[in-house]
This record gives C-alpha cells, structure tokens and sequence, in this order.
C-alpha cells in the first residue's frame, strides 16, 4: 500500500445479524494484518452469535443458523482475537459507524475490555464520501452533465431530482422500471418483527417488546407500563420516531395493539 505505516494495520469486514451495533452479533469477522515490513497477515473467524440469524440477514450475507452451528460463541475467541489486535491500527468500510461500535460490543459482551481509542481509524467509506460528494448537486453534475444553479431552492431542487432519476433509469437499464420494485430496490426489507420503522420495538408472539439498549431489552411494553412507566416516559420526551412514540403512548394509555398476521406466534426465525 502507498501507506507509510508506523505499526500494522488491520483492515477488516463483519457480518452479522443486523444493522444495531449496539444488540446486533458478528457472524463472521476477516481481518487482513499490513505490517510496516510489507508483510500480510489474513485471520477469518466464524462465530456463533448465539441468537437466530434473521432471515433478512442472511439473504444479504448468506449465512444461515446451520452454517454457524458448529462454530464457536464470540468468547470463546475474544482473547485469541484481542491479542491479534493488540498494538495495531484499523482500517474498514462505515468502520467508524458499524464495525467498530459492534466489536467493541462484542468485547463487553465477553467480559472483556477492548480499548478502542488507542487505535487510529481509517474509514475508507468516509474517504469516499469526502472525496466524492453524494449530493443532488453532484449527482445533477455526474448523471446531467450541467450545474445546479437553484441548489437549495425547492423547486429547483425537485426539478434536479426530476432530472436526476429519468437519467438514472435511462444509464442502468438493469433497474426496476415499477414504481413498486423501485420502492424494493430503496428500502431493503426491514426485520418483520419490527413493530415500527426504526426497530425500537419488535413483536415477540402477541406482546410488543423493547428492542434496544440494555436494562429493559425484551422486557414487554404492556408490564413496562404497569411496573416502570417512568421508562417509557422517558421515551416520549426523547429522540425517538413518531411510530415509536406512538405505540408507546398507547401501551401507556392501556391500549395494545393486536400483533400482525405473521406474528399469531413466535417471529423467532431458529
């Protein structure tokens, strides 16, 4: 690499069970090793996240609850595993946002503590998001050719983003020409459990559970509102979507949705 490394350099890639580093599990973990030597180093580590993969995840990784059942929990391998890291930098793709955060998780979750902010980071996706601009400005510049001199202005920006879709139909001819497969094709299926668009809340048979942090994780919102209301209050004065917000007035309200269809049991897809 044309990389003046002062000590190794890992780059490495998860996949896991979901989106939320925070709840989500590796499932599988590459890392490359770059020594300042111009040696390379390759570790690929199968885990066992000891939850059920979704089948949303695995349409996307291809790994399925078989493919993991043999492999070992992530405690198993977290001190083999912290030794490899130990005195190295990190490098990766929406590292900094995903794969970090999740190892770090990861770690706690093992009972182990990773010190993560004696690394120095490199964000490849960061790079790329500097170094090439995503928005409608740019994309008027790459898929039309001319310059937004109305940025900013609302209508000059809906007829840019206009402009901007009818050229993108007409450069991939792979794309869905439906309104309905092109909805498809920008919003990859959601987990069916959720309960609302942001997953804060997933259905569990017929009861609605809490989906995030650590303290009320799966605790159901109907015996939350009896025995700790003062949680979901807290929820109704903090940054969570409407939906969310919504169900949770309505659990403290006493009113409780009916589950859908698909939820007349357990969504648990093991």
């Amino acid at each position: 690499m044309n990389l003046d490394l002062e000590r190794p350099l890992i780059v490495f890639d998860i996949e896991s069970t979901g989106i939320n580093p925070r709840q989500d599990r590796i499932i599988d973990l590459a890392l490359i090793k770059l020594h300042p030597d111009g040696r390379r180093e390759t570790k690929c580590i199968r885990v066992n996240p000891e939850i059920p993969i979704p089948p949303a995840a695995t349409a996307i990784h291809q790994i399925s609850n078989e493919d993991v059942a043999d492999a070992p929990p992530f405690r198993k391998v977290a001190p083999q595993l912290r030794d490899w890291l130990d005195g190295c930098d990190l490098a990766g793709f929406n590292v900094i946002r995903f794969d970090l955060p999740l190892l770090i998780e990861e770690f706690a979750r093992a009972g182990m503590a990773f010190d993560a902010d004696v690394c120095r980071v490199i964000d490849a996706q960061r790079i790329f998001h500097r170094k090439e601009p995503r928005d409608l400005t740019a994309a008027l510049a790459f898929y039309c050719g001319r310059m937004h001199l109305g940025a900013h202005g609302a209508a000059a920006d809906a007829e840019a983003t206009a402009a901007v879709i009818e050229a993108q139909l007409e450069k991939y001819r792979d794309l869905p020409r439906s309104v309905e497969a092109l909805d498809a094709f920008c919003n990859p299926p959601r987990d069916p459990a959720w309960a609302d668009r942001a997953g804060k809340l997933r259905w569990e048979g017929a009861d609605l559970v809490i989906n995030f942090g650590q303290s009320n994780l799966g605790q159901k919102l109907k015996d939350l509102a009896r025995a700790n209301p003062k949680f979901l209050r807290w929820i109704l004065t903090s940054d969570f979507p409407s939906d969310t917000k919504r169900l949770v007035a309505d659990a403290l309200e006493g009113r409780h949705p009916a589950p859908p269809a698909a939820a007349g049991g357990s969504l648990d897809p093991g």
